[in-house]
């Protein structure tokens, strides 16, 4: 593999209308949970700050927080709950130096690219060829496989399929997922179709329904809830395949966050929907590349906390590769629609999507 990642060009503090510019102004939150008046809200691009006449990057980025100049002199990217009385919060809205504060946008921007003024089939759909993306993600995973954090975030139809339940197992024996963040459901009907070889009550290779088969997930859920987690339930039951056993036994970390709608839940499942945010985020903190598939709640929820860089421990910057896979239209584009510019949309059936990942990786799924 010859993937390289794209350098990183800082921005020239040099000239002169940043040498000219004046320091980021911090004003004191008045209450907690509340910025003050005409705050900066963060993007998911790389930010500067003159502080003391220097430029600072502010790392472990996140969109709409703000910026907090903590008392060591850190430069902190904080939610609107975690602000406390007393924090000097950033303020000044405009992006372009001239209060201190600059967005830099173009930070991966290639010279030799460009696009015509118009062209056709610029969008991203189900008419889009998507082959140079996967010889690209191959690429890129192979590379971060080693040299980065990999997040994977699943939506349960990955599990409703033999062979895309295999693949997944796969890719993370192979240590081409770092972390997993899902929902109950995900979670659920993986174990479910380990332990009654059905998910929702339909055979995951004949896709034949089990009589009584709707009672299946839930009985999964409440065999795990006896067992008291779901390790103890995968000894307890003697669970040797599927998605969440791989992760508990290549020791990936996963996050599963709940909703409305969950049955049970599983026990490992946060039902504080802000306990649940703050560990993803601690997840996406690391990611280098973040693959979301078929989940479209879940993936603008990572879209919106996943930065378009990262610092890394040797102090260099690398851009973060983020790709929302999914069978609509509707999914992929929304994630521009709020914000996640970054994100790259394609447009396919997941199942299909993570068997052919798996192969074009040179990994067996029988």
């Amino acid at each position: 593999m010859s993937f390289k990642l794209r350098p990183y060009r800082s921005p020239d503090f040099s000239q002169e209308h940043f040498v000219n510019a004046p320091d980021a102004v911090f004003v004191e939150a008045e209450k907690d949970f509340v910025a003050p008046d005409n705050y900066h809200a963060s993007t998911i691009y790389p930010e500067y700050f003159k502080i003391g006449g220097v430029w600072r990057l502010a790392e472990e980025s996140r969109m709409d927080c703000v910026v907090i100049l903590e008392p060591d002199g850190r430069l902190e990217i904080r939610e609107f709950r975690h602000i406390k009385k007393g924090d000097a919060v950033c303020v000044g809205r405009t992006e372009d130096g001239s209060e201190g504060i600059y967005v830099h946008s173009t930070g991966f921007y290639d010279a030799k690219s460009h696009s015509d003024a118009f062209a056709f089939r610029q969008s991203r759909s189900r008419e889009t060829a998507f082959s140079v993306d996967y010889n690209s993600l191959y690429e890129l995973l192979e590379h971060d496989r080693q040299h980065g954090h990999i997040v994977w975030v699943l939506g349960p139809a990955v599990a409703f399929d033999y062979d895309s339940r295999n693949a997944m197992a796969k890719l993370i024996e192979n240590g081409y997922v770092h972390a997993l963040m899902a929902g109950n459901a995900l979670a659920t009907h993986d174990l479910e179709a380990a332990y009654k070889r059905t998910a929702l009550g339909q055979h995951i290779y004949t896709q034949s329904s089990d009589h009584n088969g709707h009672y299946n997930h839930i009985d999964t859920i409440n065999r795990v809830r006896r067992s008291g987690s779901i390790p103890a339930f995968i000894e307890d039951e003697h669970i040797s395949d599927g998605i969440i056993y791989s992760c508990v036994k290549n020791n990936v970390p996963f996050v599963l966050c709940g909703s409305i709608r969950d049955d049970g839940p599983l026990p490992e499942v946060y039902a504080n929907v802000y306990e649940g945010q703050e560990a993803m985020r601690a997840c996406i903190r690391k990611a280098t590349t973040v693959i979301t598939m078929a989940t479209a709640l879940h993936s603008i929820a990572t879209g919106n906390m996943t930065p378009s860089f990262r610092v890394m421990p040797d102090g260099s910057v690398r851009e973060v590769y983020f790709y929302c896979v999914d069978v609509a239209e509707f999914a992929v584009n929304k994630l521009a629609d709020r914000g996640s510019l970054a994100a790259k949309g394609i447009v396919t059936n997941a199942q299909d999507f993570v068997v052919n990942i798996a192969k074009g990786l040179g990994l067996s799924i029988d």
